[in-house]
């Protein structure tokens, strides 16, 4: 099936009410983009390792909608021009020019598989579920995971200095909790280098699935883990559910902007002793999540750099 694309050029003044103005006319659904920088707020709760790149805002915005090949656009499009030559009244709305497109009907679901490939990190592979394993690498210590809703495949540099991190300091006897946890891969990998137990917490609900998912499809039991939703930074009710001073590691894969008032609160979390692991910092933000660690009273032990990204692991020092 092909599809009608409209991109409609307005303002970032006008953008939240031209968008009402076209669900009211029917529109099931619309793309905003926009070069509004995020609030502090906003950042914190952006449990993931990459902020987009916005540029400087210019003002502009860009409302996205699509119709069937067979629908009645031209009354649509005559409705919407009727409604922003209105809104100029009280408004700016800019241009208001509609672009029209033609795209195909996609199967979104399963078209990005050609690009996720297997990979090692080190000697570990990490594959999805429509590749077989290779014979040279059946003694290898393989993981099965699918890109899906919840961030994190192994394949991004912060999550492969974490990897790394685990796998240095898991003992059998670790409990590990992993803030922002996706797709679950850390606390599935440290259980697979012998951890006793893992907890994992994350702002989107699509974590759970993926995490009971991906620790089914690699054999890990349901009493060797949990998954908890909600905000651990500012919800009490979550920090007393995680527990206290309970985890031999913490590990956290998130950005630095969340990591700085992340970190007075899960230093609560951790042993005497513990150790915590921090990455999906920028180059530039090092010396940042190194002061808010410390500030903690937290011991920096090391700090590692893949690309342009940093790790950093600290211990929380026994008390005399």
């Amino acid at each position: 099936m092909k599809w009608n694309k409209f991109r409609l050029k307005t303002t970032t003044e006008a953008e939240d009410i031209v968008s009402s103005m076209l669900m009211d006319l029917g529109v099931q659904g619309i793309e905003i983009e926009d070069k509004i920088p995020m609030t502090q707020a906003e950042k914190e709760q952006m449990f993931v390792d990459i902020l987009p790149e916005t540029g400087i805002n210019d003002g502009i915005a860009y409302i996205s909608f699509y119709l069937e090949e067979d629908e009645d656009k031209e009354s649509l499009l005559e409705a919407v021009k009727n409604e922003l030559e209105d809104m100029r009244a009280y408004v700016e709305v800019g241009e208001g020019t509609i672009e029209e497109s033609q795209t195909e009907d996609v199967d979104w679901v399963n078209n990005w598989k050609k690009y996720f490939h297997q990979f090692y990190v080190d000697d570990i592979l990490i594959i999805p579920s429509w590749e077989e394993v290779k014979p040279e690498d059946e003694g290898k210590m393989i993981v099965h995971i699918d890109p899906g809703t919840a961030f994190g495949t192994g394949m991004h540099e912060t999550t492969q200095l974490c990897i790394r991190q685990l796998r240095k300091y898991v003992t059998e006897d670790t409990r590990i909790l992993d803030v922002g946890c996706g797709s679950g891969i850390l606390g599935m990998l440290a259980l697979m280098f012998g951890a006793k137990y893992s907890v994992g917490t994350d702002l989107d609900p699509c974590a759970i699935d993926a995490t009971y998912e991906n620790m089914e499809v690699n054999g890990i039991s349901k009493d060797k883990y949990e998954v908890m939703i909600g905000n651990i930074i500012d919800d009490k009710a979550v920090q007393d559910k995680v527990g206290y001073g309970c985890y031999d590691i913490v590990v956290a894969n998130i950005l630095a902007d969340v990591l700085v008032p992340l970190t007075p609160v899960i230093v609560n979390q951790l042993k005497d002793g513990g150790i915590y692991v921090t990455s999906g910092i920028i180059e530039d933000k090092e010396e940042t999540v190194k002061a808010a660690v410390e500030a903690a009273g937290l011991t920096v032990l090391e700090v590692h750099h893949q690309g342009e990204w940093v790790s950093v692991t600290a211990r929380k020092e026994t008390k005399a």
